[in-house]
């Protein structure tokens, strides 16, 4: 029996891309159906869908304005019930649409009618079309959200010069979390409120240190993301510096945290230039940068539970180390994680300990990953070339069952390290997907897993459910990432 791609357009008609990723996670799970995808017709999403074996003629029509719908199946039959599913799942939105929830506005001028307190829009387009939309919303005078990507990095500059003179702050490009007077956006978590500012141009690095500062009693007053390309040169970390101002003036936050990836030596002088003419005491944690020198109301760590810690004003320390049994002759680990810093952290830890670890999206000093297997191998599986067509793994948690189950039969892994995001817009159980993948793939001889959760008990799919599924088959559940790294590596050397 021959797999049958069907595909439709849908002239002039948008939805959000973290809908579309929902809708095509829905879609996927039908009996039949071996990968959907519903993108808007840019020319990159189609290339995207093209190389993912899911388009034909009829989607190879469409427009930057219009959808697609692409559906590969094993038969003509499942096919059919796919697209029908999707148009019912597309039109669901106005079906339910009452009096008292019609807010429907499909342009932005005519959201700003409609709401004219607004402050603030979040940009969920295909990156053609998302600095457009950006530029007329600071020009309306709203700040902006760019959550969408494949924006060029001149534009992102172009557009952030002209916001600052606005006075208006664009987070993002590709900013996945924020949060704004205590109200998540994005890939957020439900937290408390507190004094504690955050800057990020990293999602899943605010993440974790906003749900740490929540376990430790404390609470965010804002989390501002920049995009991880504010603190290139090319930009010029014009969202970073003027979120740190925001901050400064903000009188609920006492204490400022900085995350990020290593930004260069001309920018990270730039920015803890700034930082030392703070009345506020602030935390700086470039991730997998080396010790510089700080101005004297500022601390640099180096792993993001320091950063909370240190936000907290807590002693800076390690948990307790989980003794962890390997099967002998197997001491490589495997790291396959959804946020991007959490891998980056990783690396840091293993790095410094002078192991050999390679990885896809490598810190300074790491190497890029080669087609070797004699070395740790840490991999960020939200990264393109794992997502292109397909969900991010924290939307959709399958993305990675084949690259998690093909280490788990790798005849030298000894430990998987793996994590869990929680919050809006994350899947809404990924420990239980994981846990059902981990035992029907599991083998006696196969390696120990050790995972962290980041969230918190207020999230939708709630922090000590989620660690209750995974201990309850035998997944060691470390307090954090920083943690599950540093159990992994006691566990695979020689005791003395």
């Amino acid at each position: 029996m021959s797999s049958q791609i069907i595909n439709e357009v849908r002239k002039g008609f948008y939805l959000d891309s973290v809908a579309l990723m929902r809708i095509s996670r829905s879609i996927v799970d039908m009996h039949g159906v071996e990968t959907a995808a519903l993108m808007m017709g840019s020319s990159s999403n189609r290339e995207i869908m093209s190389n993912a074996g899911l388009l034909n003629d009829v989607g190879q029509t469409a427009e930057g304005g219009d959808l697609i719908i692409a559906v590969l199946a094993n038969d003509p039959g499942s096919a059919e019930k796919a697209l029908a599913e999707s148009r019912a799942l597309l039109d669901e939105p106005r079906a339910k649409t009452t009096e008292e929830n019609s807010w429907l506005p499909r342009t932005l001028r005519a959201a700003v009618k409609l709401a004219p307190d607004s402050s603030l829009a979040l940009i969920s387009v295909p990156g053609d079309f998302a600095v457009a939309e950006a530029r007329k919303a600071i020009r309306r005078g709203l700040h902006a959200m760019i959550f969408s990507d494949n924006i060029p990095i001149s534009e992102e500059a172009a557009l952030k010069q002209e916001a600052r003179k606005l006075g208006k702050l664009v987070m993002g490009p590709d900013c996945g979390t924020s949060i704004i007077n205590g109200v998540p956006l994005a890939f957020a978590n439900k937290l408390p409120r507190g004094d504690i500012g955050i800057i990020g141009a990293s999602g899943t690095g605010m993440q974790e240190i906003s749900c740490l500062i929540a376990q430790y009693g404390g609470g965010i007053s804002h989390a501002i993301g920049v995009g991880g390309r504010d603190l290139k040169t090319e930009v010029g970390g014009i969202s970073t510096l003027m979120a740190l101002d925001a901050l400064d003036a903000d009188a609920p936050t006492k204490h400022i945290v900085i995350v990020s990836k290593p930004p260069p030596a001309a920018m990270v002088k730039k920015v803890l230039d700034r930082v030392g003419e703070s009345g506020k005491l602030a935390t700086i944690c470039f991730i997998g940068a080396k010790a510089v020198p700080m101005p004297d109301n500022a601390t640099q760590v180096f792993c993001l539970r320091a950063a909370a810690q240190s936000a907290m004003g807590m002693a800076i320390d390690d948990a307790a180390i989980e003794a962890i049994n390997l099967i002998k002759g197997k001491r490589h680990v495997m790291g396959l994680f959804s946020g991007g810093t959490l891998c980056a952290e990783a690396q840091v830890i293993f790095h410094n300990s002078d192991e050999t670890v390679m990885s896809n999206a490598p810190i300074p000093g790491v190497p890029l990953l080669t087609d070797v297997d004699d070395c740790h191998l840490l991999l960020d599986l939200g990264s393109d070339e794992y997502t292109r067509g397909k969900p991010h793994p924290m939307i959709d948690p399958t993305v990675r069952d084949e690259t998690l189950i093909k280490a788990m039969g790798t005849s030298n892994v000894g430990i998987i390290l793996i994590d869990v995001v929680l919050g809006f817009g994350a899947h809404d159980d990924p420990a239980g997907h994981l846990a059902d993948v981990i035992i029907n793939h599991r083998t006696d001889s196969g390696p120990a897993i050790i995972a962290s959760v980041t969230g918190t008990e207020a999230d939708p799919q709630v922090r000590s459910s989620q660690i209750s599924k995974l201990t309850a088959i035998g997944v060691y559940v470390a307090p954090t990432n920083a943690d599950a790294a540093s159990w992994a590596l006691s566990a695979i050397r020689p005791r003395i």
